[in-house]
């Protein structure tokens, strides 16, 4: 099959039916290839609605919703320029979004979970504006990693890739982040991967050697202008792989001869296994088109994978172009990047064993998506007193709202609840179309709590005229904004519980055993015990455990423990 017939031109998918592409070129009689799980492709729509979880709010209401006015607009910060650009989509209506996958040889850790919640709220924003978008984000399941990995535990490379891919698939579940339109996997992509390299040799851009086939950087000159590097920086044994055979040190494989004992595909080169850079640009063509709208990932990326995709691309047809290079900072500890290599990580499985996902999820969303954010205990403790915060008060809401009569419906909510309610969602707006700046709109979601909060508890918040119709409104533009930023939970009633459960198993306490020590305290009030009294709370109080005395007694709720709300103070 021609290569140009195959990609349809390179011209973006997005109004063809699906259509399956059936793999013949697959297959020798040595065990050692690979055959894929299936052998049909299906090239999809960027209008599917097959995305997963619940749907994300297109509008949330009038008065006390939010409101994707068209006036205003979408700013993003474009690695290419090094600036901010005003969005705009190359077919009017849909967006075209490709973002670099994980290679699938392990549990991934709290790094991968910044980037694809990264780019799952810019995908729910899109969605909000009402574009259709195509979004895809592919799987690496064949890499020296894998092969590494699976030597050590003796298992087939695929399998074990395929294993970690339906791992990762139960954490983007847990941290809520929406299905992709589609997920290609390098193993099922060979023949797009061979045409491209076919037509990048065929334009005089890569050449073979010995079984092996480099692209040669000296043939693109625009080659660095993505990361800023000049090509005398490239120097051999820096991230580019030496080999005395390449006609220039930074010349980077396409395609890799096959070695014994590693998976490998037939090629017009001999036996082998594609480079890491080709398989992105290959299956971004394959679903998108050699021109689309945003091409992203973590900042790890920018140097050398998509400065090589961006050679690779064009080389293999001069059309190539890509409108937004978006790119997510890192997750830090002590200032040095997370990631697998260095040692330094913490899986999300190991996180969430500790820490509500949702609580995950907004400790990674509090800081803005393009700044380096700085993991640690005390600032997951905070995420996590902060959703217990959010949850309860609408919750509270929730419950009164469901006491509302008939006659409490007819009120009309007081001017100045309207306008808490519309600051609000002119923030949330403002600051999302601002390059999504999210920690602006977790900020301004105090002041519509700070208000539900006065209406539920103090003495001249119960007596506000149409109270019940305004913690109606209130929950609803939080929820609703909650719901698009991905922090909405199946129930609060639920997720409060299940942020108990987690506060008391960092505290190593059971419930049975923190209400042991609530009734010992309240035993030593009776006798006016009161140093014996104040050691109990104090104690919990240390673990993360608060008590809260009322006229109808005394209860709990996970807090931030002493000497972490001591760390975290502005003072300290």
């Amino acid at each position: 099959m021609a290569a140009l017939h195959f990609f349809n031109f390179y011209k973006p998918l997005f109004r063809i039916q699906s259509r399956k592409l059936f793999i013949t070129n697959i297959g020798t009689s040595n065990n050692r290839l690979h055959k894929p799980n299936t052998n049909i492709i299906r090239f999809l729509s960027s209008s599917s609605t097959s995305l997963g979880h619940s749907n994300v709010s297109k509008t949330v209401g009038s008065s006390e919703t939010v409101s994707k006015s068209k006036e205003h607009e979408l700013w993003l910060y474009n690695t290419m320029s090094k600036e901010k650009e005003l969005f705009k989509p190359k077919v009017k209506g849909k967006v075209g979004m490709y973002v670099c996958g994980v290679t699938a040889y392990d549990l991934s850790h709290i790094g991968h979970a910044r980037v694809y919640v990264s780019f799952d709220i810019l995908f729910r924003y899109l969605r909000f504006m009402g574009y259709e978008v195509n979004y895809v984000r592919n799987f690496t399941d064949v890499d020296d990693k894998i092969i590494a990995r699976a030597v050590q535990l003796g298992e087939d490379p695929i399998s074990l890739s395929r294993r970690f891919c339906e791992e990762f698939h139960r954490d983007m579940d847990y941290l809520h982040c929406l299905h992709p339109t589609v997920e290609p996997r390098v193993s099922d992509h060979m023949p797009q991967i061979i045409d491209m390299i076919k037509q990048i040799l065929d334009n005089g851009r890569a050449y073979r050697v010995e079984g092996d086939v480099y692209f040669s950087v000296d043939g693109f000159p625009q080659y660095g202008r993505l990361s800023g590097r000049k090509l005398e920086d490239n120097r051999a044994g820096e991230r580019v792989a030496v080999d005395s055979r390449k006609k220039n040190p930074a010349d980077f494989a396409l395609w890799k001869s096959a070695k014994e004992g590693e998976p490998f595909w037939e090629s017009p080169w001999g036996a082998g296994r594609p480079g890491w850079h080709i398989e992105c640009s290959a299956m971004s063509a394959a679903y998108l088109g050699y021109s689309f709208d945003i091409h992203g990932g973590g900042m790890d990326l920018i140097f050398p994978h998509h400065e090589n995709e961006i050679a690779q691309s064009c080389a293999a047809c001069d059309k190539s172009n890509i409108s937004y290079w978006i790119h997510n900072g890192f997750v830090t500890i002590d200032s040095q990047k997370m990631s697998k290599s260095l040692g330094n990580f913490f899986t999300i499985r190991q996180v969430i064993e500790l820490y509500h996902p949702l609580a995950l999820r907004l400790f990674l969303i509090g800081t803005h998506y393009r700044s380096p954010i700085n993991y640690s205990d005390v600032q997951l403790e905070s995420a996590s007193d902060r959703a217990y915060y959010i949850y309860q008060t609408l919750q509270d809401c929730e419950d009164v709202v469901g006491q509302q009569n008939e006659s409490s419906q007819k009120e009309n909510i007081p001017t100045e609840i309207l306008d808490c309610i519309k600051t609000f969602n002119d923030v949330f707006i403002t600051s999302m179309s601002e390059d999504l700046h999210s920690p602006v709109v977790l900020s301004a979601i105090s002041d519509p709590l700070k208000t539900a909060n006065d209406l539920l508890h103090t003495r001249k918040g119960k007596k506000q005229k149409a109270r019940i119709q305004s913690l109606a409104a209130i929950e609803k533009a939080i929820r609703n904004v909650l719901d698009i930023l991905g922090l909405m939970p199946a129930s609060y009633h639920e997720v409060l519980q299940q942020l108990r459960e987690k506060a008391l198993k960092r505290a190593k306490l059971t419930e049975d055993q923190v209400i042991e020590q609530i009734n010992d305290r309240n035993t030593a009030r009776k006798n006016k015990e009161y140093e014996r009294s104040d050691a109990i709370r104090k104690h919990l109080a240390t673990l993360g455990i608060a008590l809260m005395d009322s006229p109808e007694g005394t209860t709990w709720r996970p807090a931030i423990p002493l000497a972490m709300q001591e760390q975290h103070s502005p003072q300290s």
